[in-house]
């Protein structure tokens, strides 16, 4: 079974287990999971402080403001192409902002970042807790053994 769920148009690390408990803690907020999110537009640090301090969603219809987390600007991430193009950069300049959560609500980090005014147009997922997609490519899988952090015999993938 996959860990926590990546939406359709996002990419990066997703963990396999057969582990229902493993499965249970990696979602709770006991793990960090970080993302990179390329938004439309120039994003400022005003903007990027609105994301830490928490900001108002919504999910079917029920308001709730999200829990502080870590954001911050990055320069472009060295991550390989997209396999569909998002749009072209005539299109208007872009910015690129690492967001570290504990928790994982549907659709989060879109939700905050469009909050805040800037639409995520690319959205990866690059560590869950202390594991990181580094080198790997779209598609591959690597098998975790001997760890004394979560457990043997999970796998994960970059999709």
């Amino acid at each position: 079974m996959a860990i926590g769920r990546l939406d359709e148009p996002s990419e990066g690390l997703l963990l396999l287990t057969t582990d229902g408990k493993l499965s249970n803690y990696i979602n709770s907020s006991a793990i960090e999971k970080e993302y990179f999110a390329q938004v439309d537009g120039v994003i400022s640090s005003e903007e990027v402080a609105l994301l830490e301090n928490g900001v108002e969603l919504s999910h079917k219809g029920k308001k709730y403001i999200t829990q502080p987390c870590e954001a911050k600007l990055i320069s472009v991430p060295n991550l390989p192409k997209r396999q569909k193009n998002i749009r072209g950069d005539h299109h208007g300049p872009t910015s690129w902002v690492s967001i570290i959560l504990k928790e994982g609500r549907y659709r989060q980090v879109r939700k905050m970042t469009a909050a805040v005014g800037f639409p995520t147009l690319r959205l990866i997922r690059v560590r869950v807790g202390n594991l990181r997609i580094n080198s790997m490519t779209p598609g591959e899988v690597k098998t975790l053994e001997n760890l004394n952090r979560i457990e043997e015999g999970l796998q994960y993938k970059f999709v």
